[in-house]
């Protein structure tokens, strides 16, 4: 998360105050004193196509931190920020303070401003799904990680041993380009890692068991092939992880896919002969939670992409759901249906108050000039036009996605960049492209993307803990300004662009502090 610094802060206020809507990130993160912090990052819509973020704000909540302290806090900031009235989502961790929070949250917002009345309001942080996931299936072998972690904290404890092991690795022989790493407990991606090189140089540990006395670390021939077995899978999910949590953030559009992806594999793994792949894949989807791939927002954005549209959703959930799938695509095409009906309303209702302002205005200055009657008799006709424009706006709303549905969907090329398209194509679908604007823009992240793979709570650094809040917030939002002037380094995959997603400097001070 990231802070905008004083100097700056201003002007993102003010132009925000032409936004319809803000998807809101959440993060709580502690000092080394205790104290909760809440970081809040919010993506201005009529800036995407720009990337620049704004709202970039740390808010520090002194004890007592109830669910009530908390939301006051946050009401207030939002308030601050002139957004309360524009807020869409906010994505935070799904826990039971939380969901808490949500709730009391939507009694002090006005939710009549919210898509759905606040019923999307609350999206969860797919960082802190997918650790817990892992997190299940990791307990499955702990004993097998933990002597493997012991063999490579033996071996990387001094130069001598090092370079010992090196050499008894020459002899096997095995090709020694790749180190081995010690991982850091709260970090399952660097326990994959470790497990990843140490697998390479699983037929050295043998011989160095012969070799060196002291060494009673050796791993079971058990312990690698459940190494092997576990790290083929942990792949899926580092790969997904580092898409989502990198610098340049993907729209919310790629998350209905990556997460349907990982919920067929599961089912496949749940069939594997292996029993340990089978109690794995059963400890990840014991709590279904995890896996209702079809959130409203989720499943909308998928049918907002003009190279899936509704087809992506049918190919996935015949896969996960077999019999009920048509429920569920139905219940999809009915979100669809609902939030262009309540974007509809609510432009409806804009443009009435706008006319009923003029209306006005016109009636006052004739009353000014005039001491004419104004005839009230048919003040219940004129309700009656409204209440029929509005039910043609729902007919004319539901033929323009039925037309949008039907036509052919575009080929999927590496660099569709889908902001654009609907940016040009917004005179043909004018309410798809509001909703596309707001959606597409929503955080499916609120962690850093240094903490993306910890199962831990954030704890701030405590060097950084001593800064002033102006100076964190200065150097935090520079650090954004420096990684985004760094695109030509960026990897492309699957058609999007990440920077590295794991910051050397932090990974390197968790590794100390852990040990």
């Amino acid at each position: 998360m990231e802070s905008q610094s004083e100097d700056t802060s201003q002007p993102s206020v003010r132009e925000s105050n032409n936004v319809t809507e803000s998807n809101t990130g959440i993060e709580m993160s502690k000092d080394i004193s205790d104290r909760v912090e809440i970081e809040k990052t919010s993506e201005d819509n009529s800036k995407r196509e720009r990337k620049a973020w704004n709202h970039f704000k740390r808010v520090k909540v002194e004890a007592p931190r109830t669910v009530e302290v908390l939301v006051d806090t946050l009401v207030e900031a939002l308030m601050d920020w002139n957004i309360d009235r524009k807020v869409s989502t906010i994505t935070i961790d799904n826990c039971t303070t939380n969901d808490a929070m949500i709730n009391h949250l939507l009694q002090k917002l006005p939710t009549k401003d919210m898509p759905l009345d606040g019923k999307v309001l609350h999206m969860c942080c797919c960082a802190h799904i997918l650790n817990l996931i892992v997190k299940d299936g990791l307990d499955i072998i702990s004993s097998s990680i933990e002597r493997i972690r012991d063999s490579v904290i033996y071996w990387t404890a001094s130069p001598s041993r090092v370079e010992k092991f090196e050499e008894t690795a020459r002899q096997v022989p095995v090709n020694c380009s790749k180190k081995l790493c010690l991982d850091c407990k709260i970090r399952w991606n660097s326990t994959y890692l470790m497990l990843e090189t140490a697998i390479i140089y699983k037929d050295v540990f043998p011989h160095l068991n012969v070799r060196e006395k002291n060494y009673k670390s050796l791993p079971a021939e058990e312990d690698w092939v459940n190494a092997i077995e576990i790290c083929g899978k942990l792949k899926l999910f580092h790969q997904v992880t580092e898409m989502f949590s990198g610098t340049l953030y993907p729209t919310s559009n790629f998350y209905f896919q990556k997460i349907c992806d990982i919920k067929v594999k599961l089912d496949e793994w749940v069939k594997s002969p292996n029993t340990l792949i089978q109690d794995m894949a059963l400890s990840m989807l014991r709590n279904d939670k995890y896996w209702e791939v079809c959130h409203i927002l989720m499943g909308v954005a998928v049918v907002l992409d003009p190279r899936y549209k509704m087809s992506l959703v049918e190919f996935f959930f015949r896969k996960i759901y077999h019999e009920s799938a048509r429920f569920k695509i139905d219940e999809v095409r009915q979100n669809c249906y609902d939030l262009l009906f309540d974007y509809q309303s609510k432009c409806c209702t804009l443009n009435e108050s706008s006319s009923s302002i003029g209306s006005l205005e016109n009636t006052m200055s004739s009353d000014v000039h005039s001491n004419v009657n104004v005839d009230d008799s048919l003040d219940e006709f004129e309700q009656f036009v409204v209440s029929k424009t509005f039910g043609a706006t729902n007919l004319s709303a539901t033929s323009v996605l039925d037309m949008y549905l039907k036509e052919s969907l575009l080929p999927r090329g590496r660099d569709f960049d889908i902001l654009n398209w609907w940016k040009t194509n917004g005179v043909k679908f004018p309410t798809l492209q509001k909703m596309a604007r707001d959606i597409l823009a929503i955080h499916v992240y609120t962690v850093a993307s240094e903490s993306a793979f910890s199962s831990s709570g954030k704890l701030i650094n405590p060097h950084r803990n001593r800064f002033h809040h102006t100076t964190v917030e200065a150097l935090m939002c520079s650090h954004r300004w420096l990684w985004n002037e760094t695109n030509d380094s960026c990897s492309t995959s699957d058609g999007i662009k990440t920077c590295p997603s794991i910051l050397d400097e932090e990974d390197g001070q968790d590794d100390r502090d852990s040990k």
